[in-house]
């Protein structure tokens, strides 16, 4: 969405949990990884402020500092409180889409990362799927005064949370929004953004009631 957002051209690849070691030697441990013609990037933040950085004559991710400022409290806000509910809901469905040998790798990690199994996991999806309003309040009230998190016109604050409830679209049968929440409407709007990129991808239910 950042590069799509800069109207950077590229090529995507794709990358099983277990090819991740083979991307660029192996000098990250994670994906996103983008080449750039002699620079390699890791981070989703840190490719943001490499492409904000190196591209200053196209369109801005944080609309200045302030901005980029806002865009780290949102990622920070995003991975300690709408991933942590959001990974009991999707964590079975990530694991059932793998192929064997990427299920097996998973589920070593992630069991070794929470202290639990998947099953254990997944028996709060119901209680996170109740949690998830009260979790995504502070962005409902926000986009009841603006379209977007960015204000005016999307920015990288916007991908980033974005980011997290496609991942739950692409791996979760649940539907997680009403229809007529702001969130869900904004939702919709981000996936419409850049010819439809958000859409390219097959969902595996709708997130909102329609």
């Amino acid at each position: 969405m950042a590069l799509a957002h800069k109207g950077l051209p590229f090529e995507r690849n794709k990358v099983s949990f277990t090819q991740v070691p083979e991307v660029e030697g192996g000098v990250f441990k994670t994906v996103p990884v983008i080449r750039d013609g002699n620079q390699v990037v890791g981070d989703s933040f840190l490719i943001a402020v490499y492409l904000e950085d190196s591209y200053p004559d196209r369109a801005s991710l944080f609309a200045g500092q302030g901005g980029q400022a806002m865009a780290r409290f949102i990622e920070s806000w995003t991975n300690a409180t709408l991933h942590a509910t959001l990974r009991d809901i999707a964590m079975m469905g990530i694991h059932e889409g793998l192929a064997p040998v990427d299920q097996a790798y998973f589920r070593a990690t992630r069991e070794a990362r929470m202290g639990m199994t998947l099953e254990q996991t997944a028996q709060g999806r119901d209680a996170a799927l109740k949690a998830l309003p009260g979790t995504l309040m502070p962005l409902r009230l926000m986009l009841k005064s603006q379209p977007w998190i960015g204000g005016a016109s999307p920015l990288f604050a916007d991908y980033i949370v974005f980011g997290a409830l496609q991942w739950v679209r692409l791996t979760s049968p649940d539907t997680l929004l009403e229809t007529g929440d702001p969130v869900a409407e904004w939702f919709e709007r981000c996936l419409d953004l850049h010819d439809g990129l958000g859409r390219s991808v097959p969902a595996r239910a709708t997130l909102h009631r329609s």
